[in-house]
């Protein structure tokens, strides 16, 4: 469960940091609000995450995949050029970010299924 906290955790990074940028400075309310709303949650979900996956795994899963899905968003809406080469290190942040999940200790502190509470 915590790491579906920090994958939605981390859409709401990429959701504040598109709302900042649209803001123009704070001048606009609803981008804004969204800004304000969306990195509380964001911050919350990082911090409930962290509470079962070690920090820094969770920092950089919520980092990295924020950042992917800025990035990808900003090209899918022209908000940013196209570029192989963009692809290519989103492809490799994403691929790190698969890699520190499907490398995670299991048993460790930051593996739910060694924690018998969160079993039931």
């Amino acid at each position: 469960m915590a790491w579906i906290v920090l994958l939605v955790s981390a859409v709401l990074e990429a959701v504040w940091a598109t709302a900042l940028g649209a803001s123009e400075g704070f001048t606009r309310p609803v981008e804004s609000v969204v800004f304000v709303v969306g990195c509380i949650l964001s911050m919350i979900g990082l911090e409930r995450a962290a509470r079962t996956i070690p920090i820094a795994t969770a920092y950089a899963v919520w980092v990295g995949i924020g950042a992917a899905l800025t990035v990808t968003w900003a090209i899918a809406t022209g908000a940013e050029a196209f570029s192989w080469w963009t692809v290519v290190f989103v492809a490799g942040i994403v691929a790190s970010v698969v890699g520190l999940k499907v490398t995670a200790p299991k048993g460790a502190a930051g593996d739910e299924r060694s924690d018998p509470a969160a079993s039931g």
